[in-house]
């Protein structure tokens, strides 16, 4: 019985945690005193990354497509809904090699 709880624990929590992961287009990256902002495109829907200067990996993409994983709520560096940006290389399974994580905001 216990063992049946443990991987139905464990169901949960990959459920919980579970990552929704889109293509997006990098349009331009710009900075303001100690802020980076990454604006792109997803779904055709325009979008603003943030990230503070000197955080954890905070980095000014180049223009081109990337994979985007939306963060499960409390989960990353910023006190907003974060994201992780992957370059297009990396597959679902191959995530080891995160470029940066943003605050993202709606234009």
């Amino acid at each position: 019985m216990k063992k049946l709880a443990l991987l139905f624990a464990i169901f949960v929590a990959v459920q919980v945690l579970a990552q929704d992961k889109t293509q997006i287009t990098v349009e331009k990256t710009s900075s303001s005193g100690d802020v980076i902002m990454v604006t792109i495109q997803e779904s055709g829907k325009p979008f603003e990354l943030q990230c503070t200067k000197g955080a954890p990996y905070c980095a000014a993409p180049p223009v081109g497509s990337y994979w985007m994983v939306r963060l499960p709520k409390n989960h990353g560096y910023y006190d907003c809904a974060n994201v992780d940006i992957y370059p297009q290389a990396a597959t679902e399974q191959n995530n080891e090699t995160l470029l940066a994580e943003y605050c993202i905001n709606e234009k």
